[in-house]
């Protein structure tokens, strides 16, 4: 992905080079909690086009692929003849010393997961401030066994003779661990070190800035009499894009609501509320019986996916239509979103590199090829926790910025299989009492996402004596920021005691209660 870049952050942009790591966009994450703005380029990206952001220091991904590939993946060689301070990452790490003369093979047994290292001489490095042993999160088959000339290894681990490699004088280092990833102990102290320490970035970078420039953008885009419309679900993305939309072009900017009957419990009344306190009115329709009729045959999530993505598209031009007609122009050029980089990075590979596809998302790889408007999307290229701090940059009421995160699709992909009024209906009673009680417990707000799903099986429970065989639910609570990696919620027994006897005990239907206890990796955090 690659973004606009305002003349204000020129000196203080870092670029990533992504050869397809699931992982790349907390890379960029990690600098712009650095306060350095960052942008993600294709590995084989232009070098004229990379150094037109004039970035102070450069990252190589992970990524799938081994520099031992005859075809694999690689960068301009000079790249590390600029003078800018280089960082490889795992692969990014392999593939420098692969191209600057050292030697790569094969690892014995490779290294997976929490890893202890042992660091060396890292004085004016990523790891300079670091204690002897460290743990790190390992992920690597290859290893370096020879150093590239004018290299010295700046850690090592028993099975790896070169985890960290540094030439101090040319300022290029390379890392086999992962410090983007949660797992590696200080993590961000790496990334502080060398962008700040060795880059010398500025450090200045924020949300206000993303704020100006994305209004510069937008209002340069628009122009000055188009008109836009905006699909607003009531989560915070489509929330916040509708106040930065409405702040950057005022009335021209139609918030459209679209009641698709896939909504959480009094979703529409408590939205419409909380935007028209931030200044934003909304306009409703009212389309669930088309999306449930269509809905009722589509058991697989990549079908709901991708037909809830037609459907939302259809409905918006049909709607531009009545509005264009009703405030007197030809037409409605621009469709606004509230996508996100996540989103884009699940669904499709947006550099033609390795990534793998994850899931299409409703808004990214479900839209129809030939659509009839031109889209915004403010957000392709930030992350959960910075549309939370822009909300709040933007005066959005806390109930709305902080408010978990609810998928587009809505509902119908925590209701696996088949999608009915009747199975909503359970589904949203049961998603209630968990927030409730999480609300109770003063855990709402400190949780990154939580929320029930319905499976399509059901099983044998014995309720008043007699034999049942109902449906069951599932509750999944998991701790993140970023939501491209996540962690399962340590609920107390007490806690999970109390959400499972009033959902058994208040929901119709429902005979037994599951907790998902599975990180993300190896699943996503929704089941469909």
């Amino acid at each position: 992905m690659q973004t606009e870049l305002s003349n204000g952050n020129k000196g203080n942009t870092v670029v990533v080079l992504d050869f397809g790591s699931q992982v790349a966009k907390l890379i960029a994450n990690e600098a712009r909690k650095a306060k350095i703005y960052s942008v993600i380029f294709p590995f084989n990206a232009d070098l004229r086009e990379i150094l037109e952001h004039d970035p102070v220091g450069i990252i190589l991904s992970g990524g799938p692929a081994s520099v031992l590939d005859k075809k694999a993946p690689s960068v301009d060689l000079k790249i590390f003849r600029l003078g800018i301070p280089v960082l490889g990452i795992c692969y990014g790490h392999q593939l420098m010393a692969h191209l600057l003369g050292g030697y790569v093979e094969k690892g014995q047994s490779g290294e997976y997961g929490r890893r202890e290292i042992t660091t060396m001489d890292a004085d004016r490095t990523p790891l300079e401030g670091f204690g002897p042993k460290t743990i790190t999160w390992m992920s690597h088959g290859d290893q370096i066994v020879k150093l590239p000339p004018d290299f010295e290894v700046i850690a090592k681990s028993q099975t790896c003779p070169v985890v960290a490699m540094a030439d101090k004088k040319r300022r290029l280092f390379g890392l086999q661990f992962h410090p983007e990833v949660e797992h590696t102990v200080d993590g961000d102290k790496v990334f502080r070190n060398f962008l700040i320490n060795i880059c010398r970035a500025r450090g200045d970078w924020t949300m206000a800035s993303f704020k100006d420039d994305a209004i510069e953008k937008i209002r340069k885009q628009v122009g000055e009499s188009e008109y836009v419309l905006g699909l607003v679900s009531g989560g915070v993305d489509s929330s916040t894009m509708a106040v930065l939309m409405y702040e950057a072009i005022g009335n021209r900017f139609i918030a459209l609501f679209v009641d698709n009957g896939l909504l959480r419990k009094n979703e529409r009344a408590e939205v419409e509320k909380a935007l028209l306190a931030a200044g934003v009115k909304l306009r409703v329709v009212d389309v669930s019986e088309k999306f449930l009729r269509w809905l009722r045959w589509m058991p697989f999530p990549e079908w709901k996916r991708k037909v809830i993505g037609r459907l939302f598209i259809k409905v918006a031009e049909k709607e531009a239509k009545k509005i264009a007609k009703e405030i007197g122009i030809r037409k409605i050029e621009y469709l606004a979103q509230g996508t996100l980089y996540p989103d884009v990075i699940e669904s499709i590979s947006e550099h033609g590199g390795p990534t793998h596809k994850i899931k299409s998302h409703h808004n990214v790889g479900a839209l129809p090829k030939k659509m009839k408007m031109k889209l915004i999307e403010p957000f392709r290229g930030i992350f959960k926790d910075e549309v939370r701090l822009l909300a709040q940059e933007l005066g959005i009421p806390k109930e709305i910025w902080a408010r978990h995160p609810f998928p587009g699709p809505g509902e119908a992909i925590r209701c696996l299989g088949r999608v009915t009024k009747k199975r909503l209906t359970t589904l949203r009673e049961a998603d209630v009492i968990l927030i409730d009680v999480l609300h109770k417990h003063g855990l709402y707000y400190k949780i990154g996402q939580a929320f029930a799903v319905l499976p399509k099986d059901k099983s044998v429970g014995v309720m008043g004596d007699a034999r049942t065989y109902e449906n069951f639910i599932i509750i999944r609570c998991v701790d993140t920021s970023v939501y491209m990696t996540a962690d399962w919620t340590r609920l107390l027994h007490g806690i999970l005691d109390e959400i499972s006897n009033r959902i058994v005990n208040e929901v119709k239907g429902i005979n037994r209660v599951v907790y998902d206890i599975t990180s993300k990796p190896p699943g996503t955090i929704e089941w469909e």
